[in-house]
């Protein structure tokens, strides 16, 4: 943290660090997600009232969330240094669990997309950057605090938002319109608000549609049905019919996609810190497990084979995390940093999404039989992976935005080449990838189908530009050693290295000590 400029926040971040390991935080987030949320569409005369209930524990999480400030820190508190100290502390309390971050994050990210109108804003902000918890669908000038999610996704068109349907009619009061369409996939549905994209006269355009109205009356956001889901089970997921809603445009007319980008880049950065979230208390889970269990005379964790799995699903943790806190860093930066974050986002998203699942299915394996039922986290957990990955753009989307970076926008290419060559002359091996890198992307005439290829090349490499300047010898030896080519395909397959015990007890959150668990 201190490197990131956050080191400010070390108080905030130790005490959620101490809440999410007490024994009431985990029964929370196991309590949440075996009692999914439930939706009433109608009261008891009939009406319309399109709500969600929630097991209390949900409401619990999300107090110590809101109350933290992880919904808002940098907002609130716009000094060097926030955004990487609000990464850190999410980071921390999503490993307790991870669906209740989803309106935390929807919220923290509506704000710059927000502030393209200015007088939304001065009425929005307060309410939005408030650390009251205060749940429940009423006037939002009535309330201490509010919550923010997004409706994009509609079920022609997917991650093609260009293709939406759902149509903006002027309501003909200046910059309102009514709304009218069907949102495929809205998460968090029991929000005060949500940004809508619909098509509007001049083009798709962005507007905010609030649950409720000033004269206190529900808008026409009528939900479907909540999705019955992999994971992410305790948040709710909806479908959602929009009918005649009132809505405020935000930004311009026409200019839908560019005013909401600003809220999908900094949900896209939660993606990467909720996967490193999810790689820790995996790691964190087997490294324990490993520790106290027994087997063939021996304890699991002293044994060769097991060693060398546990010290690499370790050290992938801790590069994705020093990646995450970067990317924290090039939020918070000036203008100078825009165009490393324009692509770096990308990149990270793809990748790092990508490897929280192999981590996860790795650390469940380390349980046995014990890691596959549902006593266990590691079910959740497991469940949870694929999430990161889907949301905010499959790995399709985002391995080829990154190549729609590099073609319209050549500085975010140079700014990315630049942070991973801080390490250029350190290690042989990281200079040649990063040679092949260059070529790879100087020609792209039939670059899409090598998208995927040729971004992660790009994050192994900024990887290890991290770990080498910054990160633990031994982590950074090793991982540069097996990710630049000198390992298997599969976790476990390190070259022999008397620095894996050491790796692995960098990453147990518990020594071994005590009775030790047999057979």
């Amino acid at each position: 943290m201190e490197r990131e400029g956050a080191s400010w926040a070390q108080d905030l971040v130790s005490d959620l660090g101490h809440l999410a390991g007490t024994e009431e935080a985990i029964r929370w987030g196991f309590q949440a997600n075996a009692n999914p949320p439930q939706l009433r569409t109608h009261d008891r005369f009939g009406n319309r009232i399109d709500e969600v209930e929630f097991h209390p524990a949900w409401h619990q999480l999300m107090q110590v969330a809101i109350r933290h400030g992880l919904h808002a820190l940098p907002w609130r508190m716009p000094r060097p240094g926030a955004h990487a100290a609000r990464a850190a502390a999410f980071y921390i309390w999503s490993q307790v669990e991870g669906g209740h971050g989803c309106p935390v994050s929807m919220t923290y990210a509506v704000v710059p997309a927000l502030r393209n109108s200015p007088q939304l804003t001065e009425t929005w902000e307060p309410l939005i950057t408030s650390l009251e918890y205060d749940p429940g669908l009423r006037v939002p000038s009535t309330k201490r605090g509010v919550l923010f999610g997004m409706a994009m996704t509609e079920r022609q068109g997917g991650s093609d938002v260009r293709s939406n349907t759902t149509r903006a009619e002027p309501a003909g009061t200046a910059g309102e319109y009514r709304i009218t369409g069907h949102k495929w996939f809205v998460s968090a549905p029991m929000c005060d608000a949500f940004l809508v994209l619909a098509q509007a006269p001049g083009g798709l355009s962005c507007f905010l549609l609030p649950r409720v109205l000033p004269d206190g009356t529900r808008n026409g956001f009528h939900i479907q049905r909540l999705k019955d889901k992999l994971g992410n089970r305790s948040n709710a997921s909806s479908e959602v019919e929009l009918d005649d809603a009132l809505a405020v445009m935000v930004g311009e007319e026409g200019r839908g996609v560019r005013t909401i980008i600003d809220m999908v880049n900094h949900t896209r950065l939660d993606c990467v810190i909720g996967s490193a979230s999810l790689m820790r208390q995996a790691v964190a889970q087997a490294t324990h497990h490993t520790a106290h269990r027994s087997a063939f005379g021996k304890l699991l964790s002293e044994q060769p084979l097991m060693v060398n799995v546990l010290a690499d699903i370790a050290v992938e943790s801790e590069a994705t995390t020093m990646l995450m806190m970067r990317l924290a860093r090039a939020f918070d930066g000036d203008g100078q940093e825009a165009p490393f974050r324009r692509i770096a986002t990308a990149v990270a998203k793809y990748w790092c999404c990508k490897r929280a699942i192999a981590v996860v299915a790795e650390a469940l394996e380390c349980h046995g039989g014990n890691g596959y039922v549902e006593e266990s986290i590691l079910p959740r957990l497991y469940r949870e992976a694929p999430l990161n990955s889907i949301w905010e753009g499959s790995g399709n989307v985002n391995a080829l935005d990154v190549l729609r970076a590099i073609s319209r926008e050549p500085e975010t290419l140079e700014a990315f080449m630049d942070e991973v060559e801080k390490a250029r002359g350190t290690l042989r091996r990281l200079d040649a990838i990063v040679d092949t890198l260059k070529r790879e992307v100087s020609d792209l005439s039939d670059a899409e189908a090598r998208a995927r290829r040729v971004v992660e090349l790009m994050a192994i490499a900024l990887q290890c530009s991290l770990l080498l300047r910054h990160g633990d010898p031994a982590v950074a030896e090793v991982f540069c050693a097996s990710r630049l080519g000198d390992a298997g395909h599969q976790f476990g397959t390190l070259r022999p290295n008397p620095a894996l015990s050491g790796i692995i007890e960098r990453a147990n959150p518990s020594p071994p000590s005590g009775e030790v668990r047999r057979g």
